[in-house]
């Protein structure tokens, strides 16, 4: 039953009940009984997120630095007590032995032993401290292992250096991501493996990469995004027999996959379902999305060339003309089958040397050695094709690249004449 105000409630014996202060300001009228901390009957007990803060007090707190500071004291403590003690066994020691000695000894030979005990008190006094610095100070610490040992780079190979102050150059550690990068290749290698895709044809294959050019150009996606969506459709193709029907269907979601790993906003999936003209539906195309990636164990961080392309041209400090005819150079060589089998960083090589003789800028030097890792002679086998391709005439079904490269965003490099090929044979023989 509620308490009235003004009427003293009847209390039975045995109830406590606490004194109130008259010269309080805040004084209630009526007794301030205390409320038991115990949950109603059938109620679930309180779980408190901390401590309970009515008993703080009988709550011992241990943190972690108060523990090391404690252990430390008490080492200390443990230290000055046994050093102690060996200066009082020692003193003992001495006092017997003079002790045990002929009375007879003169004042001036007793003040001198006391000196002579003075001293040595002195000295392990003096001592102790140190002997305290030298335990408590932390083991040397061990040689960083060979593997683990940072790269020096030559001042003559540096590239990096220029960016110190950009973060997001990460110029410490450029050289690191980009030999991890070339490391990585070796999960990825790709075959020809047009001879097990019976309804397939490498024809088949390079009309799906030109229709893939003119998307991202559609959608004004990065080129690594092309790149990537070209390199998870080989790895699925080179798994995966895939009827000449859905081809455009796997082209496409890769290049969905890909603008989903590299684009900041990508398109939807009802973007791709427009540019294949309605030819599959929603669910075809999330049904191949899961089927890629299950394929491919979701891993599809796969090195491109044009991310090795952009650092070896760095090395040079080519312009920007020059880049971007060796990004014509290896966009033309995503759609030659031959090409499949190559790694990107010696593809992205191949295509930078070829733009170097053709533009009269020299040909493989040291800092591109020491950068890419690849001699002139390991390149030469991927120029040649690349000269020869390139030299073909052009292909009409085929145009999507070529017209690309001949805008003058792209300082018209499609229209520039191959260089000659004993030119390039002196180039590759240095």
């Amino acid at each position: 039953m509620p308490l009235t105000r003004g009427k003293k409630p009847a209390f039975t014996a045995g109830n406590k009940i606490p004194k109130l202060n008259a010269t309080s300001e805040n004084q209630e009228e009526g007794p301030q009984v205390k409320r038991s901390s115990s949950p109603p009957h059938g109620a679930p007990k309180k779980r408190t997120a901390f401590i309970d803060i009515t008993n703080a007090h009988k709550v011992h707190i241990s943190l972690p630095g108060k523990k090391k500071k404690k252990e430390a004291a008490a080492k200390k403590q443990v230290k000055k007590t046994s050093a102690a003690a060996s200066l009082s066994a020692k003193n003992h020691a001495n006092l017997t032995k003079s002790s045990s000695e002929s009375s007879e000894d003169t004042p001036a030979e007793r003040e001198e032993e006391e000196e002579e005990e003075e001293e040595e008190e002195a000295q392990t006094e003096a001592a102790a401290p140190v002997e305290e610095l030298v335990a408590a100070a932390p083991p040397a610490a061990g040689e960083v292992p060979a593997h683990l040992q940072k790269q020096q780079i030559p001042a003559e190979f540096d590239i990096d250096s220029e960016n110190s102050e950009d973060c997001y150059m990460c110029p410490e550690y450029a050289k690191d991501i980009f030999d991890y990068l070339k490391r990585r290749e070796e999960k990825f290698v790709l075959h020809d493996y047009m001879s097990d895709q019976t309804s397939l044809n490498p024809e088949m294959r390079a009309i799906l990469i030109d229709w893939l050019v003119e998307v991202q150009e559609n959608f004004e996606l990065y080129h690594e995004t092309l790149y990537l969506a070209v390199k998870m459709a080989d790895h699925y193709l080179a798994k995966t027999p895939v009827h000449r029907e859905l081809l455009q269907l796997v082209g496409s979601t890769t290049m969905l996959i890909a603008s989903k790993f590299e684009e900041r906003s990508p398109p939807c999936v009802d973007d791709f379902l427009y540019i294949c003209d309605d030819a599959y539906k929603r669910e075809e195309i999330i049904s191949m999305e899961a089927n890629i990636l299950q394929t491919l164990s979701f891993d599809i961080s796969i090195p491109i060339p044009y991310r090795f392309l952009r650092r070896y041209a760095k090395c040079v400090s080519s312009g920007m003309d020059t880049l971007t005819l060796a990004r014509f150079y290896c966009e033309m060589s995503l759609m030659e089958m031959e090409l499949v089998s190559a790694r990107g960083s010696l593809l992205a090589s191949a295509c930078l040397l070829l733009a170097l003789v053709t533009k009269d800028l020299g040909g493989w030097g040291p800092v591109l050695q020491f950068h890419s890792g690849y001699q002139a002679a390991d390149l030469a086998p991927v120029v040649r094709k690349l000269h020869e391709v390139l030299s073909a005439p052009p292909d009409d079904k085929l145009k999507a690249i070529r017209h690309k490269y001949s805008h003058k965003v792209f300082f018209e490099v499609a229209s520039l004449p191959m260089v000659n090929s004993d030119i390039l044979e002196e180039a590759l023989s240095q």
